[in-house]
């Protein structure tokens, strides 16, 4: 199957989803991966499947979809293995604008040094970036590259394409409990980005059964501590855990609407107050959502924040 959807997602609305690589060809063998271990391990780019045979699988797929009246906002390249691997990923990206919907790229970041598949990003509306560590030693255990890959070359190829892409640039890192969720290597993710410049930083955890059973997603208040550090440096910092709602809207529901926002943002002590004064409502929710264990009560720097329990949902792909 090489379209599937219309599926939802935080990101991008009602996506499309575009399978262009055959299950797990991949430049990594990430500890985390939801869809198990890399069967083939591969760098050089090739053909997989021809643009004309994506575009009209795409294209079918759109038009069942309209035809149901489902909205369609992006066109998402998330493959069972690494999208720019596909030596005509820019070609089918061309031969999908005429359907009129914007096209999305996930990538895991491991070829962007090279021109081509930079070349071929350019073509993209939205294009997400893979960091999941700055340090040499950390980013082999958490992302296993093949040897011939460098770190150094793949964040100089991040910072060249930051600096011509005139879509939509995100970034998303995976924190793993005890491999890159500590302060050194946050810190470090944190001054990467900020020169990276993305329009928004996403922290992820593991969500769902991951390749090697020994991954666990970090505690809330390590991952707290996480956002803290890059929202110190970042204009916009988001939890990427597979929420589903209306992140920030007010809907009379204050239960739900605490868990919607604290599902994308931990809220400070203060914040949570003057929003259940707004909703007319006193703490006794918050307390019983904490007893509940759906919300957490942790502290940073000397400050206390609610966070959702990040554990009880599922991740989000897109």
């Amino acid at each position: 199957m090489i379209a599937f959807g219309p599926v939802p997602s935080r990101r991008l609305g009602r996506s499309v989803g575009i399978n262009n690589i055959p299950p797990k060809i991949c430049t990594y063998a990430c500890v985390y991966c939801q869809l198990g271990r890399t069967i083939k391990m591969r760098v050089e780019r090739q053909a997989f499947y021809t643009p004309e045979e994506i575009v009209q699988s795409v294209r079918e797929k759109v038009q069942k979809a309209q035809a149901a009246g489902e909205v369609v906002d992006y066109l998402t390249f998330v493959p069972d293995g690494e999208p720019t691997l596909d030596v005509q990923l820019g070609r089918t990206i061309g031969l999908l604008k005429p359907l009129g919907i914007k096209i999305a790229v996930i990538t895991n970041s491991s070829l962007v040094s090279r021109e081509d598949v930079r070349n071929d990003l350019q073509g993209a509306d939205w294009v997400s970036l893979k960091v999941d560590s700055v340090q040499e030693s950390i980013w082999r255990k958490v992302d296993r590259p093949p040897g011939v890959l460098e770190l150094s070359a793949i964040q100089e190829g991040m910072l060249e394409l930051a600096a011509t892409f005139e879509g939509r640039l995100v970034t998303e890192t995976m924190l793993v409990e005890g491999v890159n969720d500590g302060e050194e290597s946050i810190s470090g993710v944190a001054d990467f980005l900020s020169r990276l410049g993305p329009h928004t930083a996403y922290l992820a955890i593991p969500t769902r059964p991951p390749a090697e059973n020994w991954v666990h997603a970090p505690e809330e208040k390590t991952i707290n501590r996480a956002f803290q550090i890059m929202s110190g440096r970042l204009d916009h910092v988001e939890y990427l855990i597979g929420y589903e709602g209306n992140e920030f809207a007010f809907t009379g529901d204050v239960q739900e609407d605490l868990l919607s926002i604290t599902a994308v943002h931990p809220m400070r002590e203060d914040a949570v107050d003057e929003f259940l004064e707004r909703a007319g409502v006193d703490w006794e929710v918050v307390h019983r959502l904490v007893a509940q264990d759906e919300l957490v009560e942790t502290e940073f720097e000397g400050r206390k924040f609610y966070v959702r329990k990040l554990g009880r949902h599922n991740g989000d792909r897109q």
